[in-house]
């Protein structure tokens, strides 16, 4: 009899809460960030009803010859004619109910469990391998994983995969009848030292799927023998009856962690995609930025290159801030563009060379203009790159220093900086706009 007590049905509300919470953030994402991630929802939309509805999914894993196909019949009791294709997962995943599979999950009418038949894995190869066993094994409540000999080292190295997703997984033995006593029995034993730290020893089981025909010879009283052969029933029994005691103490659980684990892996997702999105659109903003702020120092008067510089450093910290969803003031941003030139002396890097270059313009009545406009330009962009930096830190820490002080961050920022590079484009780009400038000489 199924029963699941109100701890396991707390644990069950607490998953599929967390699946809806993650549906919700992605559903809330920008629409960049939605469309990216587009596979995703649809794959958690998928998981969330199949867990609603005590769906119970087995997939089974195992090179072409080892006989997945034969164990998934001979569990269903009669050979699939037809085979459902996983929509939103892959072409190459096919499904069967196991309708006489004698377990349902406890408060749900419509519970079913389904076997999941996947390729070979020795059909399919290298990181196409590795993504098939993630993207299916993440969904499955339960592994079988099937081999007819020996482990190999293929199957080793995919059931180490496998171990990842953290998923119960049986070792199923399959093929018994190709043995004799003896030599099955030292294979067990081989089998089970080799994947004795993946596999518990309580979670091996052996099968005859697809028994081979069998002779029987009958004596008559006149003539000669009769021979006759007949194929003799498949043997799961003891494969089936630990799949059933697994689900009866487990089923439920399975569902949750399983959910659990689905929604927590897709929420990873979102985050990481976010800061990459981020960090992508913040250092195109730096970079635009401090191009801009070179042009214009180069080309502006004295006195107002300077005044020009910070307005263009506090622009930058403003769209910067509203890359991470905050919404800095210019006031607000001015004064965390000043904490950062004054935490590592960004004056004697950049800003400095500008004031000499801009006292240089004042004292020649702005004849040396075309002598400094390069030097000068070069330096106030290199200050404002390292600006934007030290302030996209700032925003990715969700407007704080995190474990650093300013002088510490912008230290390591000037560390990890190659000068040169930096400076190089921002000549390029110097002198890019000033080819679209029409009044530059």
């Amino acid at each position: 009899m199924n029963h699941a007590t109100d701890y396991e049905h707390l644990q069950f509300r607490r998953a599929i809460a967390s699946v809806e919470s993650t549906l919700a953030k992605l559903r809330a994402c920008s629409p960049q960030e939605r469309q990216r991630l587009q596979r995703d929802i649809e794959q958690l939309q998928e998981m969330y009803n199949k867990a609603t509805s005590g769906h119970i999914e087995i997939v089974v894993f195992g090179e072409i010859s080892t006989g997945k196909s034969a164990l998934i019949n001979a569990l269903i009791g009669k050979r699939v004619a037809e085979v459902d294709v996983q929509g939103g997962w892959t072409k190459t995943v096919q499904a069967s109910k196991w309708e006489n599979c004698e377990y349902h999950v406890p408060g749900f009418e419509a519970s079913e469990v389904v076997l999941i038949d996947t390729p070979g894995i020795n059909e399919v190869g290298g990181r196409e391998r590795v993504e098939l066993a993630e993207v299916t094994a993440r969904k499955a409540d339960l592994i079988l994983f099937v081999i007819d000999s020996d482990i190999n080292e293929t199957e080793y190295v995919s059931l180490v995969e496998l171990a990842t997703v953290h998923k119960p997984t049986l070792l199923v033995m399959n093929k018994r009848d190709l043995y004799d006593p003896r030599q099955w029995q030292a294979l067990q034993e081989a089998v089970a030292a080799r994947v004795g730290d993946l596999i518990p020893a309580d979670h091996i089981v052996s099968s005859i799927a697809d028994p081979r025909p069998i002779e029987s010879i009958t004596e008559l009283a006149h003539g000669p023998p009769k021979s006759a052969w007949h194929r003799p029933e498949p043997d799961v029994a003891q494969l089936k009856q630990l799949i059933l005691s697994t689900l009866e103490k487990e089923g439920l659980d399975l569902i949750a962690i399983n959910a659990a684990m689905f929604a927590a892996d897709k929420s990873d997702r979102v985050a990481s995609l976010r800061v990459e999105l981020r960090n992508r659109r913040a250092d195109q903003v730096i970079w635009t930025m401090a191009a801009t702020k070179a042009t214009v120092v180069a080309l502006s008067p004295t006195v107002v290159d300077i005044f020009s510089g910070i307005a263009s450093d506090a622009v930058m910290i403003v769209m910067l801030s509203k890359v991470y969803g905050l919404n800095f003031s210019m006031v607000q941003a001015r004064r965390l563009g000043k904490a950062i030139v004054q935490a590592a002396g960004i004056f004697a890097l950049g800003e400095f060379v500008s004031w000499g270059a801009s006292a240089i313009k004042l004292a020649t009545v702005h004849l040396a203009t075309p002598l400094t406009m390069l030097p000068q330009g070069t330096a106030a962009g290199f200050s404002s790159y390292i600006i934007g930096q030290a302030a996209k830190h700032f925003f990715e820490h969700g407007g704080s220093w995190g474990a650093d002080s300013p002088k510490q961050v912008v230290r390591q920022i000037l560390a990890q900086t190659d000068r040169d590079s930096v400076l190089a484009h921002l000549k390029v780009e110097i002198r890019k706009r000033l080819t679209w400038n029409r009044h530059a000489k």
